[in-house]
């Protein structure tokens, strides 16, 4: 039997080869360079399509697709989010996500996502709060020391320039967890034993808590003047981190609002509720920080445009460093509309 033509291959980029990546070009720098090439597809946000992610929601968890398109590349994601996962040794989260040609619809890249999606994230919040945040902020509280935690830490040292990270989780082992996977980051690192104590100096506080429920991770008593709030924990109908009236006294920014009304702090707000989107701030169409005292929130649900910015990142250096397989993922025929023909021949040609 024939072997497959070039048009049947597939780059995939699995998670061996995802870790590989990473550490050949070294994660501080993918984190900045991640943060740059998502700050650069903000700045064409017109040009996308936008929808707000399909979600399939139960008891347990939700499981969505969020997909996007620049006219030119087509992608998606699938994603999970079972925050009871990890009671059978499982991820809270898991992702794969694809790349295709508009012009063809043939796909250019499948890629694994559970590590990007960590990664992609935390270079998201670093690239907002190089807009919103304090300038001179070096000091962050890290509430919520999950999966997620030490990319955020090292994203906000590599892009913002924090020096400081402030850590606390209701569960001890995972503040552990995180100190010790941080040790040898350069940051200073301290845990703390209440979120008010992680609060203590405090420019930047990041709140990334995986339980789909209503919740008050932080309280209008805890936010001075001045503080910057990266809150990413609120992904979906009915989970939220924050009292509603630290949102009344913040300036609000936002990915998009249709999803994020749905799905982030704000669903606590009347839906005609002013909020900023960040793109306007990133093309200088609107101001972010005006002043010292003035209190920033990103409320952060993840939207697809920043998974595109990833995958089309990833595929890029994936091609220039080998870190990658071909997948055989397109049937191929000889001639294109004689599909059954080609299956037929293999079974003739199969030993």
């Amino acid at each position: 039997m024939a072997p497959p033509s070039h048009l049947a291959y597939v780059p995939f980029i699995s998670v061996e080869n995802m870790m590989r990546l990473v550490h050949s070009i070294g994660i501080e720098t993918v984190l900045r360079e991640l943060a740059d090439a998502i700050e650069h597809d903000f700045t064409r946000w017109p040009l996308f399509d936008k929808t707000p992610r399909i979600g399939s929601h139960s008891d347990l968890g939700v499981i969505e697709l969020m997909p996007t398109s620049d006219g030119e590349l087509y992608g998606f994601k699938y994603v999970n989010g079972h925050p009871t996962n990890t009671k059978q040794g499982l991820q809270t989260v898991t992702a794969f996500g694809l790349l295709a040609q508009v012009s063809s619809g043939y796909p250019v890249l499948l890629s694994e996502m559970t590590v990007l999606t960590a990664l992609r994230t935390a270079a998201t919040s670093a690239m907002t709060a190089r807009h919103l945040a304090p300038r001179d902020a070096k000091v962050m509280a890290l509430i919520g020391n999950g999966a997620q935690s030490e990319f955020q830490a090292l994203a906000f040292k590599a892009v913002v320039g924090i020096e400081e990270v402030r850590l606390y989780d209701i569960d001890s082992a995972a503040t552990r967890k995180c100190a010790a996977n941080l040790a040898q980051s350069g940051l200073r690192v301290t845990p703390c034993g209440s979120s008010q104590e992680a609060m203590e100096g405090a420019q930047i506080v990041t709140t990334c808590t995986a339980d789909k429920q209503y919740a008050t991770i932080l309280t209008d008593n805890m936010i001075g003047d001045g503080i910057h709030i990266n809150a990413i924990g609120g992904d979906c109908p009915g989970k939220t981190e924050l009292h509603r009236d630290i949102l009344l006294r913040s300036d609000i920014f936002v990915e998009y609002p249709p999803q994020t009304r749905i799905e982030g702090e704000i669903q606590q707000l009347p839906e005609d509720y002013p909020v900023t989107e960040l793109w306007k701030v990133i093309t200088g169409e609107v101001e972010g920080r005006r002043s010292a005292s003035q209190i920033t929130l990103f409320d952060g649900v993840g939207f697809a445009i920043e998974d595109f910015s990833a995958l089309k990142y990833v595929y890029t250096r994936a091609l220039e460093t080998g870190h990658y397989q071909h997948l055989d993922m397109i049937a191929d025929p000889d001639d294109p509309r004689d599909l059954f023909g080609m299956l037929t021949r293999a079974g003739v040609e199969a030993p």
